[in-house]
């Protein structure tokens, strides 16, 4: 059939409304025309009747419609511009296409969207046509034609969002559809013509509603097709919530949700009207609210990370498990990129600093990071920059405002402080909480008891061996929590009641429940908090020296076999080392020679080399003032006390003989029978 009578044909069928199979041979005969139509005109014309076409728009397709036609018109703009390169190598007389070149291919799809058919159609053929054109470094069109193109994506793109009450409001998903790809490749000079104040609302309502994330409702339709087997969850690959799962993962909107992320965050940076990222801010914080509820009411959010592999199927975690995580790992990923958008505008924004202002950006931002974090904490998943900034910044701003602090602990407080939650998505909230309370200790002492310090006793008094993963964030969360309680100076009254009770945590925690590392580095805080200047030295100076008395120079020894340079007497002994800095001047020389015993004490030799270096290092280093190195200098001097102290063997002799040799000649070779 020649174009012609295919222009016909095609023509023709748009005008009314045909089967699946009709419509796609409608679609490929569109296609087919655009790249070989070789009459400007007859393609302003096909482009026209197509964007008014009942076989295309009567269908009541939505999404897909919109990017069919974007899809269309790309795949023509990427032919077009081919074969004109083929015709410019072959000169001979049979031209590839229509012979159109790129500038006058494009110059007559632009003419074809006139009055008849709405803007926002009009941005879906001129997204296509610059993806086509321009996008993977095609660079087709001249310089002032890649200019009107993308002065007509924005042109069409805000007189759609700018609309007038009389007229209908343009649908927010294909608007957004088409800008998502379109905005990639716009010059930095046409995206500041965008009406971002406009653009805000329809993309958020893009993102969240239907066309997108569909207010979170996929999660709340998993829990129906949750079964039961051999005492274990099963959620099958063919279960109706599951193909919808992977369904929405392949529309549009959802398969670029990380461009999508980035047109809102450019809305966010330059939008005039602060009130519409207000309103974004407002709206996320619902969206993962919603996100959080739908979780809980699932049968899964009853698994504990570490109780997966025993309680699911292996078709389960094989399958559909790890494809929902990754799901919703995208989710966060976005609503996070768009949240720093919004915390970074809040920094330099006049309206947004206002101390009326200020802390409610923060406590909305962290309120809906709180409602992602059963997925942030999954795995390490928060471990990326743009998540810390969001996160941290937001605390800055919030610890600025004590009342605003403690208004936003109030509001995430754990349920109950008598015990530990049996459900495990409360237990990870309870672990954000802690994490952050720990950011948040500047109200007064009373305010810090209730808030930090009765909630962190929960878990440091938790004696459950041994510890799941998330108990062990959770012991070591709470333990951060008191001591940036305690290491606040106003807070001196609450720490002098409070430090005993920790030290007796602390030394029956260790070694089982945390580390040496992290028992030393607790151990010197506490020894920082108690020291001067801090003004508990001053009303409680004896508190330091017997929280040292509390570090026995004897600890249980290495295994036989240990290979490790640690044990729980070195751990004591170096935790003892690392205190000496901080101890008040009258009882350091005092201290210096019970850690020097206490390195000698040391059974394992290696361990003991390992201890030496460390009390070097203390005196060596500069970890001490000038006044406590000028005492440590003539303590390493002074016979009895210094070297000799630190190298005399007081060991018995029973105990050296436990390292003799069977048969081995004891006492000095001098003293022995010449016979």
């Amino acid at each position: 059939m020649s174009i012609d009578r295919l222009l016909t044909a095609v023509l023709q069928l748009y005008q009314d409304v045909h089967d699946d199979a009709r419509t796609e041979q409608i679609y490929g005969s569109t296609a087919a025309l655009l790249t070989n139509l070789s009459n400007p005109l007859n393609l302003s014309l096909l482009t026209s009747q197509l964007l008014t076409a009942p076989a295309i728009w009567g269908r009541r397709d939505g999404m897909r419609t919109c990017y069919r036609i974007i899809s269309i018109y790309n795949t023509a703009a990427i032919h077009v511009r081919r074969n004109e390169i083929e015709n410019a190598k072959n000169k001979g007389p049979q031209r590839a296409g229509g012979g159109l070149s790129s500038d006058a291919w494009a110059a007559a799809v632009l003419k074809g969207a006139d009055d008849q058919s709405g803007r926002w159609q009009h941005l879906l053929v001129f997204s296509g046509v610059l993806m086509g054109m321009e996008a993977g470094h095609r660079s087709s069109l001249s310089h002032a034609m890649r200019n009107t193109v993308e002065k007509a994506v924005v042109t069409a793109a805000n007189l759609t969002l700018q609309r007038q009450d009389p007229e209908p409001p343009a649908p927010s998903g294909p608007v957004t559809l088409a800008l998502n790809y379109a905005f990639p490749l716009l010059s930095e000079l046409s995206r500041a013509g965008l009406d971002c104040d406009a653009l805000i609302p329809v993309a958020t309502r893009a993102l969240l509603g239907g066309d997108g994330l569909q207010d979170g409702l996929f999660l709340g339709s998993i829990d129906q097709d949750v079964r039961q087997a051999e005492q274990k969850f099963m959620w099958l690959e063919n279960s109706p919530s599951y193909l919808h799962l992977r369904q929405l993962e392949q529309r549009p909107l959802i398969s670029g949700l990380g461009a999508l992320s980035r047109l809102l965050a450019h809305g966010v940076q330059h939008a005039r009207d602060s009130s519409v990222v207000l309103q974004l801010q407002d709206d996320l914080m619902a969206f993962t609210g919603r996100l959080l509820h739908h979780w809980q009411s699932s049968k899964l959010s009853e698994l504990e990370i570490s109780e997966e592999g025993i309680y699911l199927t292996p078709e389960t975690i094989q399958g559909s498990w790890p494809a929902l995580w990754q799901f919703l790992k995208k989710v966060m990923y976005a609503v996070v990129a768009i949240l720093q958008a919004v915390v970074a505008r809040s920094l330099l924004d006049r309206h947004l600093k206002k101390h009326a202002v200020a802390p409610m950006v923060a406590t909305k931002t962290l309120h809906t990071l709180r409602n992602l974090y059963f997925i942030s904490s999954r795995n390490g998943s928060d471990a990326f920059q743009v998540y810390a900034f969001t996160y941290l910044t937001s605390l800055d701003t919030l610890a600025r405002y004590g009342p605003a602090c403690a208004s936003f602990l109030t509001s995430i407080k754990p349920a109950t402080t008598a015990s530990i939650p049996p459900h495990p998505l409360h237990r990870t909230l309870d672990l954000f909480y802690l994490n952050t309370s720990e950011h948040l200790p500047s109200t007064s002492p009373p305010t810090c008891d209730t808030l930090i310090i009765q909630p962190a006793t929960t878990y440091l008094t938790h004696s459950t061996t041994p510890l799941s993963p998330r108990m062990i964030q959770l012991f070591e969360a709470a333990h951060s929590a008191v001591l940036s309680v305690l290491s606040c100076p106003q807070n001196s009254s609450l720490a002098a009641h409070l430090v005993p009770f920790y030290a007796d945590t602390l030394f029956s925690a260790f070694p089982v429940h945390i580390s040496p590392r992290q028992f030393r580095l607790a151990f010197k805080t506490v020894m920082q908090i108690l020291s001067p200047p801090a003004p508990i030295s001053a009303s409680h100076p004896q508190l330091a020296e017997t929280l040292l008395e509390m570090t026995p120079g004897e600890g249980a020894p290495p295994p036989p076999e240990d290979q490790t340079l640690v044990s729980e007497q070195s751990t004591l002994v170096l935790t003892l080392i690392d205190a000496l800095p901080y101890l008040e001047v009258g009882i350091f020389e005092e201290w210096m020679t019970l850690a020097a015993y206490a390195v000698h004490e040391i059974r394992d030799g290696r361990l003991r080399e390992v201890a030496k270096r460390r009390f070097w290092e203390v005196l060596v280093s500069g970890e001490m003032d000038v006044e406590r190195a000028a005492i440590g200098v003539a303590w390493w001097g002074s016979e009895g006390e210094g070297v000799g102290a630190f190298w005399e063997d007081r060991r018995p002799q029973q105990e050296e003989e436990l390292y003799m040799m069977s048969g081995a000649l004891g006492g000095q070779v001098g003293g022995m029978s010449k016979l």
